[in-house]
C-alpha cells in the first residue's frame, strides 16, 4: 500500500508517549527543495531521524493492522520538531506522478479516509470530527485535512494535514496539538511561511 507518511507522522502523535522536549529559541529553516522559509516557534526542539523513524514504524504497524496490507513509505523528512508530548511539526515529501499515482486530489482524499478509517479502529471509543478544504499559504492552494480526536478523558487532539504538489514531488506539513497555544503558534508559523519562486 503506498501511503503518504502524513498518515504515519499523523497516527504517531496519538497513539504513543513521548518525552518532553526541551526549551529552544526560534529557528529559522530554509528548505532549497522547494525554495521554502519557515520560522519555529520557541519552545520546539528537532526530533533526530532515528527516533522518528521509530516512531514511523510503530504508526505503519497500526494501519498495517488496520487495513491488513504492507505500507510503502517512500517519503523524505524535512524535518521534525515537537513541544513536549503530543506537540509536533513535522515536514516531508515524496516523489509523484500523475501518470503512474493517478488524480492527486484524488490520493490525498484516499489517504485522508484511511487514515480516518485507522483512527477509528485503533481508537474506538474516541468521538471524530473531520473536515477538509483547500486553503493559500503563501500564495499557493494547498489541500488542508484536519481530524480533531476527542478522547475518553475530553482531551481533544488536532491533527492539521497540508498537501501540494510540486511539479513531481507531493510536498506535506503536518501539525498536531492538544494545547490551543502551541496549535495557534504552529498554523500562524505555519501560514506565514513563504514559499519563492519555483
Amino acid at each position: 500500500m503506498k501511503l503518504n507518511t502524513v498518515l504515519l507522522s499523523g497516527l504517531v502523535a496519538i497513539l504513543l508517549s513521548c518525552p518532553a522536549a526541551a526549551q529552544t529559541a526560534k529557528k529559522e529553516i530554509h528548505n532549497k527543495e522547494f525554495n521554502w522559509t519557515i520560522v519555529i516557534p520557541e519552545g520546539f526542539e528537532s526530533v533526530t531521524a532515528e527516533e522518528w523513524a521509530r516512531l514511523e514504524n510503530k504508526g505503519a504497524d497500526a494501519i498495517e493492522k488496520t487495513y491488513g496490507e504492507k505500507v510503502e513509505n517512500r517519503a523524505k523528512t524535512i524535518f521534525v520538531f515537537r513541544s513536549n508530548r503530543l506537540h509536533y511539526l513535522e515536514s516531508n515529501y515524496q516523489s509523484y506522478d500523475v501518470k503512474e499515482d493517478g488524480d492527486y486530489p484524488e490520493s490525498v482524499k484516499n489517504v485522508n479516509d484511511i487514515l480516518y478509517g485507522t483512527f477509528e479502529a485503533q481508537l474506538p471509543n474516541a468521538k471524530l470530527d473531520s473536515a477538509f478544504s483547500t486553503e493559500v499559504i503563501s500564495g499557493l492552494t494547498f489541500q488542508r485535512f484536519k481530524i480533531a480526536i476527542t478522547l475518553p478523558n475530553k482531551m481533544v487532539l488536532n491533527v492539521w494535514m497540508y498537501s501540494r504538489l510540486f511539479g513531481k514531488k507531493d510536498f506535506s506539513i503536518n501539525i498536531m496539538a492538544v494545547d490551543k497555544e502551541k496549535e495557534r503558534l504552529l498554523l500562524e508559523a505555519w501560514r506565514n511561511s513563504k514559499f519563492g519562486k519555483q
